[in-house]
């Protein structure tokens, strides 16, 4: 067995970086609309509707992958967001994703997706009822 594939042992593990570390951040983007923290997102006063879901689902599906509750299904959710996102507000300033600033939403998506397929990983509530 080579050193490459000893590290396969780590995957749970690594997975569980990806996710809580993803969801960190992802969460931070909830609390700057949500509580103006650590800086305000947006032009303050009340949020708009649709800005009042985004930021709901980004703290509150944060969380949840934080901790690796129902990870699957919320991930797929937050993987849709992430893509309505880019099309909604990045697509109209340009094509490319270094121009129109949507490459974190593309990160986004395609973490989220990826969690919909790999799961929680270690650590998580999810693997513990499994």
């Amino acid at each position: 067995m080579s050193g490459f594939e000893r590290l396969s042992a780590y995957q749970p593990y690594a997975l569980a970086a990806l996710r809580i570390i993803t969801a960190l951040l992802y969460i931070e983007h909830g609390t700057m609309k949500l509580f103006e923290f650590p800086i305000p997102q947006g032009e303050g006063g009340p949020l708009p509707p649709l800005m009042l879901v985004s930021a709901l689902l980004e703290f509150v599906g944060g969380l949840a992958i934080l901790v690796g509750f129902l990870t699957r299904p919320i991930a797929f959710i937050l993987s849709g967001q992430m893509a309505v996102a880019y099309f909604m507000a990045h697509v109209p300033l340009g094509f490319f994703p270094a121009v129109n600033q949507g490459e974190s939403a593309i990160l986004y998506c395609f973490i989220f997706l990826f969690l919909v397929f790999a799961g929680a990983g270690a650590f998580s509530v999810d693997k513990r009822n499994a």
